[in-house]
């Protein structure tokens, strides 16, 4: 019977370099970490109303959220307002956007801005220009944030000043939290 030898020990600076390599490779997002991923909305509350998706709002507008779209870190939305009305919409600027938890409170310390210069690797806000949205016709913006620890249930968005607020279920959570910014592209006619 023949005994196996054994390897010869592996210098010692080969094996620093294969364990700094495994070590870059698990926590430096090489494919080998990814992030948490979202959890789908199960809660509904009777603090915050919602719109059904049916029928038109008193408001003449319905604004649905899409799912989260998520990479290194930066996340994106998109919010899609259509004019339910049997009139003109009209429209010039950016949403303005508030975060709620299941309860309806705000999530504090999240700050709504316009455009998306105070949210790294966001791309450029399109700027505002006027849009005249017939029944039916939609026009979209985007939120964009960073991940953070809490999470938002529900959106209360207002197209534009002096509009109604209307309160969105997105069908996933924001994983945003205290001392993040949320950053809010202006309304544009769908592509």
């Amino acid at each position: 019977m023949t005994v196996p030898r054994p390897s010869p020990p592996t210098p010692m600076p080969i094996r620093r370099a294969l364990l700094a390599g495994a070590l870059v490779s698990a926590v430096g997002g090489c494919g080998f970490f990814s992030e948490p991923a979202h959890r789908p909305l199960t809660v509904h509350s009777p603090a915050v109303a919602v719109p059904r998706a049916a029928g038109c709002p008193p408001s003449g507008v319905r604004v649905d959220a899409g799912r989260v779209d998520a990479a290194m870190g930066l996340r994106a939305m998109t919010l899609t307002l259509t004019n339910c009305s049997g009139r003109p919409y009209r429209l010039n600027g950016h949403p303005s956007v508030r975060v709620l938890d299941e309860k309806g409170a705000a999530l504090t310390g999240v700050r709504t801005v316009q455009g998306t210069d105070q949210v790294p690797m966001a791309p450029e806000d399109p700027g505002a220009h006027p849009l005249t949205l017939g029944p039916g016709e939609s026009a979209r913006a985007a939120l964009y944030w960073r991940m953070a620890a809490e999470n938002g249930t529900y959106l209360k968005v207002v197209p534009q000043p002096g509009r109604a607020a209307v309160n969105v279920r997105p069908p996933e959570t924001l994983d945003i939290g205290p001392e993040n910014t949320l950053g809010t592209t202006a309304w544009t006619s769908p592509s």
